[in-house]
């Protein structure tokens, strides 16, 4: 018998007129995860049905796949047996025996019509079916140890239990960002969180080797890695702000490095963006959290670019933000200690309150434009 994992999608079931742009997208999705496992997928009413070959010894890497895919809501393993109310309650009652629960409930979904028995009469002969065969068990509508599911469709899908997916919109529906991924634990945060609404990303890294290790670079690819296990791949632009930032240091006030650094940080991601058609510039900034977030700081970067800059991570405090980057799996890579080319080089007064005509004058001090451009020219790109 194949092993049938169902899968339930949510908003994008709400989608109008384009609710099949997405569900097809979602497919493609789930088929790009599941690469290197045979796999065939059927949609049907609602519902995406993944099918694997009988005893397939991939079947828990297949689970853990389809936790990451943005836009399942959940999944269920389920049985399908012939559409006849006899051979339905028998595998529920070996669901009970296997299970052994003090309670339970039955659920039913009638999405084929013909059937000729309705979701309520299939509920209660199933359960009194149960209650009959089984001792020390009993029916709890409202918190039920055990909940069987029946879905009524070409065949009869029977499962008990289900694990969550991550939600959210399927990667690539949303159009196309760029993020700025540091070795911190903002960042990869929220580059997952606007993924989460379908945004597909690439990233961009400042280093300033060789001030800044190996150890460091590997450190923010094993991160771009964990991410492009949600978004099914992800583009990683290194760039290197060893000239710029030596360029800073020479030139300009001292408590000004960490605001000048972050325009030119900007303006490069900009750049790239253009060339690989983002709409918007992605990064973790937390409004207070470090002397380049506040208010005014941020005024200030954001004047340095035209493109719209997203920052899910705004209004969210550090241990919200702790705590989601542990159940993304990111929070234990980042808190590795090598060292970025913005604490390497923090000044020891940063400025917090930085105006826009200073910063604007000790920028007529510095070469941009050819030291934006020998950034952009000079990034290495990997695919991961």
């Amino acid at each position: 018998m194949e092993e049938l994992i169902l899968v339930r999608y949510g908003e994008v079931a709400l989608k109008g007129g384009n609710r099949s742009f997405f569900i097809n997208r979602l497919v493609r999705n789930i088929s790009n995860a599941l690469n290197g496992i045979e796999h065939r997928i059927i949609k049907d009413r609602g519902r995406i049905l993944v099918v694997l070959p009988e005893g397939s010894l991939k079947l828990a890497e297949a689970v853990n796949r389809l936790k990451k895919v943005f836009g399942i809501v959940s999944f269920s393993r389920v049985v399908k047996v012939e559409k006849d109310l006899h051979v339905i309650k028998q595998k529920a009652l070996e669901m009970v025996e296997k299970q052994q629960p003090d309670t339970f409930k039955v659920e039913s979904r009638r999405a084929d019509k013909a059937f000729p028995i309705k979701s309520p009469e299939i509920c209660r002969q199933v359960g009194a079916y149960i209650l009959e065969n089984s001792e020390n068990i009993r029916v709890d509508v409202h918190q039920p140890e055990l909940l069987i599911n029946i879905e009524i469709r070409e065949g009869a899908y029977i499962f008990a239990g289900q694990e969550k997916g991550s939600g959210g919109l399927p990667t690539g529906t949303g159009g196309r960002g760029l993020l700025l991924l540091s070795g911190g634990i903002d960042s990869p945060v929220a580059g997952w969180m606007v993924a989460k609404r379908g945004v597909e990303l690439e990233a961009v890294h400042f280093h300033s080797f060789p001030f800044t290790s190996e150890r460091a670079k590997q450190k923010v690819i094993d991160i771009a890695e964990v991410l492009a296990g949600y978004i099914g791949g992800i583009r990683l632009h290194m760039v290197s702000l060893t000239d710029i930032q030596g360029s800073i240091n020479r030139h300009c006030p001292a408590e000004q490095s960490t605001i000048l650094t972050r325009r030119f940080m900007m303006r490069i991601a900009e750049r790239i963006a253009e060339e690989t058609k983002a709409l918007a510039l992605v990064t973790g900034e937390s409004l207070g959290q470090v002397a380049s977030q506040t208010l005014e700081s941020i005024y200030v970067t954001d004047t340095s670019v035209g493109l719209p800059v997203f920052r899910p991570l705004l209004g969210m405090d550090k241990v919200e933000i702790i705590d989601r980057a542990r159940e993304i799996d990111t929070y234990e890579l980042s808190i590795q200690p090598y060292e970025d080319c913005c604490t390497l080089f923090l000044p020891e007064h940063p400025e917090t309150r930085p105006k826009l005509e200073k910063i604007l004058q000790s920028e007529s001090h510095l070469e941009v434009e050819p030291l934006i451009r020998q950034a952009v020219e000079t990034r290495e790109i990997l695919s991961l």
